[in-house]
């Protein structure tokens, strides 16, 4: 007899389950969802690989039985998009003056063609150029030939997200430039050594468009200790330097968003949409997912993160295929959010429906929980929303933390940023969460991570919460605004023309 298959041994399952008399479909159906998208056989969900694949095409096949319909530029439910995975440069070398920094210690090289020169090493400010506003770090400046530094971010936002966005139009302007080198004095929120041990081995990003430049400059990071020749070379005085380094390597591949369309009930408000995401990827198995592992379990299989979220996408999707709301809703699944908020930021660069017509991203992500009697609302106060966040939690026996552990800028570190970012008003919905503690440090990014570890009760709860929020944002007349003063009202009177 040939063994049964993990969704087979569901199916079979689901029906033994039926036949009891204490038997609620709704809790065992979000059930379902988690433990299949949580399953060993899926490997940890990483973006491009088998395990991956499988959850998107599971996705699908669930928003085509709701009755949830394709979009024109995306009719089989799947907006493909290029990622680039680039392998860093093996050896480098770097002295400036006197002073030599060793590779992968002091400073690492994460891509770029091989290099030798012995030149001039300069600083660049935020090494940025914006037409609109007269911005141009590089006025008055002689680059050509030279080792540029320049500070993360951009001068008006030195968030991560701000960071990792600019990386590629700073190599260009860099290159353009004629620059031998760019590499960025390390001012991020994050530990040297995470980003030693993250960035310092092969990374994936969305890649550049077929028809422009490809990007060569070799590019790095270097960590300023305070009095070196760095300190020197911010106030403005250029020094000599060697450079060098062995070159990177890089592979393209497409890897699917999941995306549907919900048509409104109501004449004029059917015309706006509200956006539902989640992402339902993770880190993968072994040494990819960056934590500890064992033979015996080297899975990470991401059931709080993002499962539970991708459930909560569905259940939503379910409930409003069955019963529409009066606006439009487009459910999007997002990919690659572990490695940078891929899949969300290249659909709102390329949206299926234009961004101005849609009015509210909710988005559904958390790095776990350690409070049941909780949902947390990262974003809580600046849309508008509260109202209608307290009463989904309400109604469910819930209470809602508004913006939990807000040290850690979580409303930036998920796909609702990409939205935001662009002027659409976001609230990302996420499971009840009091600080990072080891309750959740037990889970978040380890292979403990899996469905039998989520309270499922809990997790119905949290789902219900989500798709009641939803349905109540989708049938409200008014619009969500963002509040007076937010960082991203400017982005959305520019995207509503207010």
């Amino acid at each position: 007899m040939k063994k049964l298959t993990f969704l087979a041994c569901l199916l079979c399952s689901l029906q033994l389950a039926a036949q009891s008399p204490e038997f609620d479909a709704r809790q065992y159906e979000t059930e379902a969802h988690l433990r299949f998208l949580a399953s060993d056989e899926l490997q940890g969900r990483r973006t491009g690989a088998p395990g991956n694949l499988i959850a998107a095409r599971y996705l699908v096949e669930q928003l085509k039985s709701y009755g949830v319909k394709p979009l024109p530029n995306a009719p089989d439910y799947y907006q493909q998009f290029p990622l680039e995975t680039v392998t860093p440069p093996a050896s480098a070398a770097l002295n400036i003056g006197k002073t030599a920094y060793e590779h992968r210690k002091d400073f690492m090289m994460m891509a770029g063609n091989a290099a030798n020169a012995k030149t001039t090493a300069i600083f660049a400010g935020h090494g940025w150029v914006d037409a609109a506003s007269g911005h141009d770090d590089y006025k008055a400046l002689d680059v050509k030939g030279k080792v540029v530094f320049v500070i993360t971010g951009l001068p008006d936002d030195s968030s991560p997200m701000a960071a990792f966005n600019s990386i590629p139009a700073k190599r260009k302007l860099a290159q353009e430039r004629g620059a031998v080198a760019l590499i960025e004095l390390y001012r991020l929120n994050f530990p040297w050594q995470f980003a030693l041990n993250y960035f310092g081995k092969p990374s994936t990003r969305l890649a550049e468009k077929s028809d422009e430049v490809k990007s060569t400059i070799p590019y790095g990071w270097l960590k300023e200790k305070g009095n070196d020749p760095i300190a020197t070379l911010v106030k403005g005085s250029a020094q000599k330097a060697v450079f060098s380094s062995s070159g990177g390597s890089s592979e393209r591949m497409y890897v699917p968003n999941v995306v549907g369309v919900i048509e409104g009930t109501d004449p004029e408000l059917k015309k706006e949409y509200i956006l539902i995401s989640a992402h339902f990827d993770h880190v993968g198995t072994g040494k990819d997912g960056g934590a500890p592992f064992t033979p015996e379990d080297s899975i990470f299989n991401g059931a709080r993160d993002n499962a539970m979220g991708t459930t909560a996408l569905l259940l939503t999707a379910r409930a409003l295929a069955m019963k529409p709301s009066k606006r439009s809703v487009i459910l999007l699944a997002c990919n690659g959010e572990e490695m940078g908020l891929l899949g969300s930021r290249y659909y709102s660069d390329n949206p299926l429906v234009p961004l101005k017509n849609v009015v509210f991203n909710l988005n559904a992500d958390g790095a776990g929980y350690n409070d049941m009697r909780y949902i947390s609302a990262v974003g809580y106060g600046r849309t508008g929303t509260d109202e209608m966040v307290s009463a989904a939690a309400a109604a469910f026996n819930l209470d809602v933390i508004p913006n939990p552990v807000p040290e850690q800028g979580l409303f930036d570190r998920s796909d609702n940023v990409s939205f935001a970012a662009k002027g659409v008003p976001a609230l990302c919905l996420s499971p009840g969460v009091t600080g990072f503690d080891e309750e959740l440090s037990r889970y978040y990014h380890q292979t403990a991570d899996e469905a039998d570890a989520v309270d499922m009760e809990y997790l119905l709860r949290y789902c219900q919460s989500f798709a009641y929020l939803a349905r109540m944002i989708a049938d409200e007349v008014e619009r969500p605004q963002w509040a007076p003063g937010d960082k991203y009202e400017e982005a959305g009177k520019k995207l509503y023309q207010q």
